[in-house]
């Protein structure tokens, strides 16, 4: 008797699982027999998905690039024209036991005028001025600390503040700006892919409408024989997953495609700057995101869609 009872219970189970199996199956037929216009929809939401899903891959790999920039910051501190050698040394040897400097070089002014020649190429220029304009330079590396970057900041002012320095400057302003930007193009993207991604719920709510007015009589039929609004919605849901599943593979697959076609120029630009930096495309876990997503908009497109007309069709 347990034994049948346990029988009866599982049999609704089986039968519930079986019937979405099989309704699962003949959606992805019904598509399959509409093969041309379903691949138009699919196509569709890859493209709409591949512009946001490339976009973050290009930052995500500018990010990678400036990593570990911020431990190149130097301060380059500029000493008075009074101030000797022999001072200059001095000072550098001082500053080299600071609590938030790492490393301080001397840079003579005889040396930074000869690299200035070497690099600039103005010899005969540089020899008509008759003495040398530089002036001795310490160039400091701070200790920096991603909990305190402000003290870097205030580093730059306590040696901008001393007698001797005529001026002191952080070399990494740059960087900071490169992050901002990097920031608001964050933010920028992640308003694209919310007005893309409303987009595509537009696109499969419209589709599954389409479905809905061309299957109407079948509906009612269905409503007629007992057919409940779940039963009937069903189809649709699962149409609505398909078109995001398949949608959201060739976005991965555009966006996988796109980062192979620019990989050989990032390379050579790299190699001029003698960078081992190679681009890369998704990875699996933001390549599976950009997947689930893809189904979850499918999903919620035709929701809204089936629940906003189905009611409408009732048997006359």
């Amino acid at each position: 008797m347990a034994a049948d009872n346990q029988t009866l219970r599982a049999s609704p189970i089986k039968a519930w699982l079986t019937h979405h199996v099989r309704t699962l199956i003949a959606s992805l037929g019904f598509l399959w027999r509409n093969a041309i216009s379903s691949l138009m929809t699919m196509a569709v939401i890859a493209i709409a998905l591949a512009l946001p899903a490339g976009l973050y891959a290009m930052l995500d790999n500018l990010s990678r690039a400036s990593v570990g920039w911020d431990d190149s910051a130097q301060i380059s501190v500029f000493l008075k024209d009074s101030v000797s050698a022999d001072e200059a040394q001095a000072l550098a040897d001082k500053l080299a036991r600071h609590k938030n400097i790492e490393q301080v070089k001397f840079i003579h002014k005889d040396q930074a005028l000869a690299e200035f020649q070497r690099i600039s190429g103005f010899n005969a220029a540089i020899d008509s001025l008759g003495s040398n304009p530089l002036p001795h330079v310490l160039a400091i590396k701070p200790k920096v600390d991603a909990k305190h970057p402000a003290n870097v900041a205030k580093l730059v002012n306590e040696l901008g503040s001393r007698k001797e320095v005529e001026l002191a400057q952080l070399d990494l302003q740059w960087v900071k700006r490169l992050y901002a930007l990097l920031d608001i193009a964050h933010r920028g993207i992640w308003m694209v892919a919310g007005l893309l991604g409303l987009a595509v719920l537009l696109v499969v709510g419209n589709t599954i409408r389409l479905d809905i007015q061309n299957r109407r009589a079948e509906i009612e039929v269905t409503k007629l024989i007992g057919g409940t609004n779940a039963f009937i919605r069903r189809p649709f849901l699962y149409t609505g997953f398909w078109y995001g599943l398949c949608g959201g593979i060739l976005a991965w697959l555009l966006t996988a495609l796109a980062v192979a076609l620019m990989t050989n120029s990032v390379a050579h630009l790299a190699a001029l700057y003698d960078s081992g930096f190679t681009l890369s495309g998704l990875g699996v876990g933001d390549g599976l995101l950009l997947v689930a997503t893809s189904c979850l908009l499918g999903l919620a497109g035709s929701w809204i869609a089936v629940g906003r007309h189905l009611h409408e069709i009732e048997p006359s």
